[in-house]
């Protein structure tokens, strides 16, 4: 199973009053966006699922890819690193999954996944971890196939 973690690229500063769900992305926020929707839609598959976090700033991310998505309240700015694999049924999912999210959970997930511990790794915003799990006997079963910033795009 692949499992694309995907963070929300770069958004305004909340103003006095605003919900934090109701941030916006900036202009650059969403040139971040755009670029990199352009390199995950040269790589993902047909079928990958696409499960997005109800905050504004994960909804524009995610629709710069063109495709539906399924916006899910447990991907929220809150979410914890078990409601996030729970929602990606990692690793038993038969089909890819990217999640448009939130620091930190996003950089706790992949620390968990790859390291067996919890850290505070940090994904860049509009920076994507493209993970999978492999099953292999000797051992380590997930591997790191990609880390990407839209910087380098």
């Amino acid at each position: 199973m692949d499992l694309i973690l995907w963070r929300h690229a770069e958004a305004h500063i909340g103003k006095e009053g605003q919900a934090d769900l109701e941030r916006a992305l900036t202009a650059k926020g969403e040139r971040q966006a755009q670029r990199m929707a352009d390199w995950l839609n040269q790589r993902i598959a047909h079928s990958t699922r696409i499960l997005v976090s109800p905050a504004l700033r994960c909804q524009q991310t995610a629709k710069a890819l063109g495709k539906n998505f399924k916006t899910l309240e447990a991907l929220g700015p809150d979410a914890s690193g078990e409601a996030l694999l729970m929602a990606a049924r990692w690793p038993e999912s038969s089909d890819p999954v990217l999640i448009v999210g939130h620091q930190p959970t996003l950089g706790l997930v992949a620390a968990h996944l790859l390291a067996g511990m919890p850290q505070a790794w940090s994904v860049k915003k509009g920076g994507v971890w493209w993970l999978r799990d492999r099953d292999r006997e000797e051992g380590a079963r997930v591997a790191l196939l990609a880390v990407q910033s839209p910087e380098y795009l």
